[in-house]
């Protein structure tokens, strides 16, 4: 049986997230199991990781940092064995190289790039930035979406990945800004899927089926 591990890092809306994989998962031909777990075991066994995010980019790299073997066990499974690997929000932004969110904070450095402050060149934008938003998408995570998906967001800061060719969705929040990123099996979007309605969870029956 194909596994989807969901990882419980303590931080991340957990239930919603996993709804939405759930729900996802029904859409498909041969369902996957979805396995909330922070258990490295089983993490480095999966065959798929979602990694989701909320609050500061250091609280969550100190939170993954915490659980003793969890950031070898996701290296294993994302870098070792390459299997399709989806971070959400702060999720994604730890796929950097590091975060300046109150100060650098190295992040796990499987995407070169800096995750900085959201700072729109028109000033009546805020930051936050919380709201629905149109996606232009160019990887097939967003296959079936057509040119122009909306997404939900909530966020303060975005990933600057040193290569533009990791770049797999942008948006625009008084300038455009990165919305999702990929390089090989991993991949991440800045968006929640979970609260994207049909949108978000085509994403998630995409991510589910993909293959790298």
């Amino acid at each position: 049986m194909t596994t989807v591990a969901l990882i419980d890092y303590g931080s991340g809306n957990l239930r919603s997230a996993e709804k939405a994989l759930l729900k996802a998962a029904a859409t498909l031909t041969s369902p996957p199991t979805v396995l909330v777990t922070g258990d490295p075991e089983q993490v480095s066994r999966a065959d798929r990781v979602l990694l989701p995010g909320v609050g500061a980019f250091g609280a969550c790299m100190a939170a993954l940092a915490a659980r003793d073997g969890l950031i070898e066990a996701l290296t294993e499974a994302a870098m070792r064995r390459a299997v399709p690997f989806l971070g959400v929000c702060v999720g994604m932004q730890l796929l950097a190289q590091q975060g300046l969110e109150f100060g650098p904070t190295p992040g796990l450095g499987w995407i070169p790039g800096e995750v900085r402050r959201m700072t729109p060149s028109d000033p009546s934008f805020k930051v936050p930035h919380m709201g629905w938003n149109t996606l232009v998408p160019s990887h097939a995570l967003f296959a079936g979406l057509g040119p122009a998906p909306h997404m939900y967001f909530t966020h303060s800061y975005v990933f600057d990945p040193a290569d533009p060719g990791d770049i797999a969705a942008t948006s625009n929040h008084g300038g455009p800004f990165v919305a999702a990123v990929s390089r090989d099996n991993v991949m991440g979007v800045q968006f929640h899927p979970e609260k994207s309605q049909a949108a978000g969870l085509k994403l998630l029956a995409n991510f589910l089926e993909y293959a790298a």
